[in-house]
């Protein structure tokens, strides 16, 4: 099965965003427009400190939502009710703007997330809302370097860590992966996004698809999901350190083959939960791959820190595999343990 990918970055003099409807966030720290459907730089009127390059990252738990899982309902048809899919091939996603405008009027996880970040004026709220509504840039990257390089994924665990919309785990599921998991920080995104996300995707997971044209609309009524796809799937909220201890209390332990993350370290203050959790829950013989922009302003984050944290607990091995200077550089990642 193969999955083309073709995105292009070109620099105007304009500080526009093109958007399909999934985000219409400006880009911070650079004058420029991208032709990216669905690519923005995570916002950063985040209300945290950023870290000195030097200082020592302490390992303090500043987020303590409880790790949950979330099932599929028995009809499928009710996670399709109210939603709008765009369409870019085989490859489909739900209109982010719609589930905004239906959480404005009825909040129906109690996180307020839609409410919190209109009064914030922000697309992250560090504790409160991770930025898992919206498509971010560099998860297109990953995608593209998953066709270019041809990583598989047959018979193999993999955790889509951050998710979002899912995209990363949806890829994977269509190629035919043995089982993937799907982690969010908010119950909201999984519950409104990542899960109808997996349900209109596996209606046919036999086929090629790419996410590169524009996008058509439609109103989806009903849902001929093949069961046997979406039993491979499993969905969870909370944060880092929750859900690592939830997987390491599964029977057996749970370990992926396979983590794939974007965008999941503009922010220190979260190193030592995601290093713990690669530490834990990865097996003996795989492999993280990690998409980020080499830094996030405001916020303190970004690639030099992190290899900075990893080579510190001298665990893993960290290699980068791509670099992107158009624009803001972005960079792909991988890591694996030092023993193999």
């Amino acid at each position: 099965m193969s999955f083309k990918f073709d995105f292009n970055f070109e620099e105007t003099e304009d500080s526009k965003v093109e958007s399909t409807g999934l985000s219409d966030l400006q880009r911070k720290g650079e004058n420029s427009e991208t032709s990216l459907h669905i690519s923005e730089e995570k916002e950063v009127q985040v209300k945290s400190s950023p870290k000195n390059e030097e200082k020592e990252i302490e390992e303090s738990s500043i987020c303590c939502k409880p790790a949950v899982e979330h099932k599929i309902p028995q009809d499928v048809d009710r996670v399709l009710e109210n939603k709008v899919v765009e369409q870019s091939s085989d490859l489909q996603f739900v209109n982010v703007s719609v589930v905004e405008m239906t959480l404005s009027n009825e909040d129906l996880h109690g996180e307020n997330i839609v409410s919190r970040t209109v009064t914030a004026n922000s697309d992250l709220i560090s504790g409160v809302y991770e930025g898992g509504m919206k498509i971010w840039e560099c998860t297109f990257d990953l995608l593209k370097y998953i066709e270019d390089e041809d990583v598989t994924f047959k018979g193999k665990t993999v955790l889509d860590l951050g998710c979002g919309a899912g995209l990363l785990g949806i890829v994977a599921l269509k190629q035919k992966a043995k089982e993937v998991h799907f982690q969010d920080y908010n119950s909201t995104v999984i519950e409104e996004i990542t899960i109808p996300n997996a349900v209109v995707n596996c209606d046919n997971g036999e086929e090629s698809g790419n996410v590169t044209e524009g996008p058509s609309k439609k109103k989806l009524r009903k849902s001929q999901t093949p069961a046997d796809l979406l039993t491979k799937c499993r969905f969870f909220s909370g944060d880092w350190s929750n859900f690592t201890r939830l997987m390491q209390n599964q029977t057996p332990p749970m370990k992926y083959d396979i983590i794939l993350t974007s965008e999941t370290i503009y922010n220190t203050d979260y190193y030592v939960a995601l290093h713990s959790l690669f530490q834990h829950l990865l097996s003996e013989n795989g492999t993280v791959y990690l998409a980020s922009k080499s830094h996030y302003f405001g916020v303190g984050g970004g690639v030099l820190l992190f290899e900075a944290c990893i080579k510190k607990h001298n665990i893993f091995h960290i290699k980068t595999l791509k670099t992107h200077d158009d624009g803001l550089k972005r960079m792909l990642l991988s890591l694996s343990f030092k023993d193999h």
